[in-house]
């Protein structure tokens, strides 16, 4: 991944150079001054978020070190069932897929697509407004409407993690300053040493500012930014499956109404007409098997 790569350039253009310009490593070796640093920042942080808030910092941060589930193939799966259920819909009728919305885990349509039904919050998010679909008590409109009160609330959950590691990787530096202040002082008291030892007491004292700084630009804020990242695509996929059922509420063939879907995607993960044409194609002809 991406962030593992990044992670080892920072390391070796950051010490490498230090090493290259003469310096010793061990002198920046301060463990003391990683708690101090380390210790505040979890302190802040745990002040200012709550149980929820940590939960779901501890759930992210796997997934930042993993590839991103939403690409090109899971969205070609993805609109190749939608199209499935609405065809089938269309040609027989709504609550001829009363069944699969109710259990998808035993649904034979779902079964043709393990990525989607392994997601399990966009199954839900699938057979939630196909089910209200299927009780026509509600216009386009009103569905449309829950819809991004939904998505929005999706959002303000997903963005709780890296909006909080943003704050953190922001105060690593001001932590940073605090334990080089530390230092400072204690090397102050300690005027009456040689000017050896004085000139040993700074340097350690400046390595608290170096590690707020190398942590929060080099780990913590890329960290976040993957997160944020991350959450996006998951709200990208939900955005797709919304304007696909949407646009076949309001009198789209399924053909068209996954195209609709298709023109919200980010263009590295589209795939083309041609491409969803075909599978189109390919799923329609397995439905009529």
């Amino acid at each position: 991944m991406l962030i593992f790569l990044g992670f080892v350039i920072v390391m070796l253009s950051v010490f490498g150079s230090y090493v290259g310009l003469g310096g010793y490593l061990g002198a920046l070796y301060q463990p003391f001054e990683f708690v101090l640093i380390g210790g505040a920042a979890l302190g802040a942080y745990l002040a200012a978020n709550n149980m929820r808030s940590i939960k779901l910092l501890l759930k992210a941060i796997p997934g930042i070190f993993r590839r991103t589930p939403y690409d090109k193939a899971l969205y070609m799966e993805l609109m190749a069932l939608l199209f499935v259920l609405l065809n089938k819909a269309r040609r027989d009728g709504l609550m001829t897929i009363e069944a699969d919305i109710e259990e998808p885990d035993k649904s034979p349509v779902f079964a043709e697509y393990p990525r989607i039904l392994k997601d399990h919050h966009l199954v839900e998010f699938i057979t939630d407004y196909m089910r209200l679909m299927i009780s026509g008590n509600m216009s386009p409109f009103e569905i449309e409407t829950l819809m991004d009160q939904e998505l929005d609330a999706h959002h303000q959950e997903v963005s709780v993690p890296s909006r909080a590691l943003s704050v953190v990787a922001d105060a690593l530096p001001a932590f940073g300053i605090v334990a080089a202040v530390l230092g400072v002082i204690k090397a102050l008291a300690s005027v009456d040493q040689p000017p050896a030892v004085l000139a040993d007491l700074i340097s350690k004292a400046m390595v608290g500012t170096f590690l707020g700084i190398l942590l929060a630009y080099g780990f913590v804020a890329p960290a976040a930014s993957a997160m944020e990242r991350r959450n996006e695509a998951s709200l990208k996929v939900l955005e797709c499956i919304k304007v696909t059922l949407l646009a076949y509420m309001n009198g789209y063939p399924p053909q068209l109404a996954v195209e609709f879907g298709r023109k919200v995607l980010f263009s590295d993960e589209r795939p083309s007409f041609q491409e969803l044409e075909e599978h189109v194609r390919q799923a329609r002809s397995a439905g009529r098997k």
